[in-house]
Formats: C-alpha cells, structure tokens, sequence
C-alpha cells in the first residue's frame, strides 16, 4: 500500500502545469489586419482632438497664447506617433481594403498624410494613385494630395483641387490648372465629376474656362522669367 500511495503521488505531480521560465522573452505583435479598425479609430481621435482644441483655443485666446501652444505640443507628438503608425501599415499590407481599416479608415489614414511633411506625401502618392485605380481609395482623396503637392512645388495644379488668395481682385480664385480645356477628361479618368460642379458644390463658385486659360498662360509665363 506504501508503494502504491507513493506512485498515484508521483503521476499527480507529473500532471501538474509547471510554471515557465522566467527567462523567456516575449515580443510585442506585429499590427494584424484584424486589429487595424481600432488602429486607425486611436489614430484618428488623438491625431484630431487636439487640433480641435488648439483650434478653439486660438479663437479665443490666439495663436500666440500659452493655451494654443499646449495643444500645438500634444497634437506634434502624437502626429509623430500617428505617422509612424500609417506608414507602417501601408509598409507592411500596401493600400488597405475598406474591409480591412472600416469605412472611415481611408479618411484617416489620409488625413495623417495630408499632415505629414512634403518627402512623406510624396513618397505614398504613387500608392495613391495605384489604390484609386484599384478601387480601393476615392479619388477626391488623390486630388488633395496630387494638386497640393503641385501647388508646394510651385507647380500648375493637376485636378483644379487647391484655390488661391489673389490681392490684385481681393478674392479666392482657383490655382492656376495645368491644360484647363482638358481637365474634366483627367477628372474623369479617376472617376470625378466636371470641375464645374465641383467648384460650384463646394465653393458656390463658377467656372470660367477662357479666365482660367488666361490664369495659366499669365502662370507659365512668369515662371518661365525666373
């Protein structure tokens, strides 16, 4: 009986979950498709809540003060974090599917770029304009990319997406547009509506072709005399 009490001892034991060594070594988790929804949802809320505070904060106390300033600060580190983010989601899966990120994943992740310096959004623009051709992506999100771009480099705009303070008639106008006669053909490409509508919808604006080819020619021109 001795014995056999001392055997059941030693199989019970033998059955017992032993605890793993302290000595192993665990890894964060690469981001997984299935998680990127509340990614890019965090995303979206730290990189916009403070731009909204320091945004109101500026009406009342201006963009000088110590309240705008505080939030300036949030909104820079968290972008920093943000971008880091984005890029490594574009790195890793290239242009996200809408079932991947959600629906309004594409407005954020966009919306980071938009923010980031001028190499960052030059570099994911040609996956831009591959994910618009892919279905993946609105085009009106190209076009704020595109014709920003254009109009940091100085450039005629490709999509007639950015407007421009003039002094000389104290009034916004379109940024001078690269072949005006054909715009509405490259907007159509990508799958837009006439510039006509686009202006008039969003700006109460109408446009004028024979003033926009005289904008673009006066344009050229005075580039070409630098």
């Amino acid at each position: 009986m001795k014995y056999i009490t001392c055997i059941i001892l030693l199989l019970t034991l033998s059955c017992v979950k032993q605890p793993k060594s302290e000595t192993t070594i665990t890894t964060a988790p690469a981001v997984q498709q299935d998680n990127l929804i509340a990614v890019l949802d965090t995303i979206w809320a730290t990189e916009q809540t403070p731009i909204r505070m320091r945004d109101s904060l500026m009406e009342i106390y201006g963009s000088d003060s110590e309240q705008y300033a505080t939030y300036q600060a949030i909104y820079e580190k968290n972008h920093s974090i943000n971008e880091a983010k984005v890029t490594k989601i574009l790195d890793t899966h290239g242009w996200p599917t809408e079932a991947m990120i959600g629906e309004n994943g594409n407005w954020t992740i966009c919306n980071v770029l938009q923010h980031s310096e001028y190499d960052v959004r030059v570099k994911y623009l040609p996956m831009m304009r591959q994910a618009v051709l892919d279905k993946k992506l609105e085009p009106r999100f190209l076009v704020r990319s595109e014709d920003r771009i254009a109009t940091d480099n100085g450039d005629l705009q490709i999509y007639g997406g950015q407007m421009k303070y003039y002094p000389e008639s104290k009034s916004f106008n379109v940024w001078p547009v690269f072949d005006p006669e054909n715009i509405d053909k490259r907007r159509a490409a990508i799958g837009l509506g006439t510039i006509a509508e686009h202006l008039k919808s969003r700006f109460d604006f109408e446009w004028d072709l024979e003033e926009q080819l005289k904008r673009s020619d006066e344009f050229i021109k005075k580039k070409q005399s630098k």
